[in-house]
């Protein structure tokens, strides 16, 4: 993948960024509408798509873009699409209206169903993650740049660590609460930390945590930025049948539940497995 068409990327989640805080720090009352789905909208996720589509639209000739922020086309016409960019201008608008500093911008580039490309920018905390199919991953801040990797269990299993489980602060606590309950009965002890958007995901990636259990609903522009960063990482991202998360495959741009998962090599599978069996 072209370094420089991913630093393009960066550019442009970072001006997003921009003009999301524009918003964010402003002292005029926020305006929130609501969706139809219900979920809510302000000026900053608007602000942020009018940056975002037109320059990534730009980027690679004849690539479309999907946002969450535009008419959504039909899936007849996305199936024709081999690759296309998708886009959450500002994910985790809740967190932004709650003022908590968790929100993200994500962009990934979509080729066959899968994310090759990824870029998660937090505006407030002014960290960008990133990766590329086979290039790797890396976290920048106002320090610098390094690479980023998940990190291995069982070495910490061995020396009595806990297992840190990351989940949404918003949605799915009850189902979450339950499978930590059953990991801990057989790995021992759990320490969980809530948050919001994709920032759980690029904890995975970056080795601060080994599990992301997603057992609540999201969109694929939610997930597919950050879950190229965490595959460039070293990690995974599978469904509850344990295969690949992918992209523009029906209808619907709903996800399954998922887990985003670090170690690889641990076999999550036959834990997951049996303890999906007891429900």
């Amino acid at each position: 993948m072209n370094k420089a068409l991913l630093e393009q990327v960066i550019e442009s989640c970072k001006r997003a960024g921009e003009a999301i805080l524009e918003v964010y720090h402003s002292n005029a009352e926020l305006e929130i509408d609501t969706k139809a789905d219900d979920s809510p909208v302000t000026a900053a996720d608007l602000a942020a798509h009018k940056i975002l589509a037109p320059a990534l639209a730009g980027l690679i000739e004849g690539v479309p873009v999907l946002s969450e922020e535009q008419e959504m086309p039909s899936f007849a016409e996305r199936s024709q699409w081999q690759r296309y960019w998708i886009v959450d201008p500002l994910d985790g608008t809740k967190e932004f209206i709650r003022r908590t500093g968790e929100f993200t911008v994500n962009v990934a580039l979509i080729e066959n169903g899968e994310p090759i490309l990824g870029v998660v920018h937090v505006p407030v905390l002014e960290i960008t993650y990133a990766g590329c199919k086979d290039s790797g991953a890396f976290k920048r801040t106002e320090l610098g740049e390094s690479e980023i990797h998940v990190r291995p269990l069982k070495p910490r299993l061995d020396a009595g660590e806990a297992v840190e489980l990351v989940a949404s602060r918003s949605h799915g606590a009850g189902a979450v609460d339950q499978l930590v309950e059953r990991i801990e009965a057989k790995l021992g002890t759990v320490a969980c930390k809530n948050m919001g958007s994709s920032l759980k995901l690029c904890l995975v990636a970056e080795g601060a945590a080994d599990l992301y259990p997603r057992l609540a609903p999201t969109c694929e522009w939610d997930t597919a930025a950050a879950q190229a960063v965490v595959e460039a990482a070293g990690g995974t991202v599978i469904d509850e049948q344990f295969q690949l998360l992918r992209y523009n495959s029906k209808d619907s741009l709903l996800n399954p539940f998922f887990y985003v998962i670090g170690d690889k090599s641990f076999d999550w599978q036959e834990l997951l497995a049996s303890e999906s069996s007891v429900n």
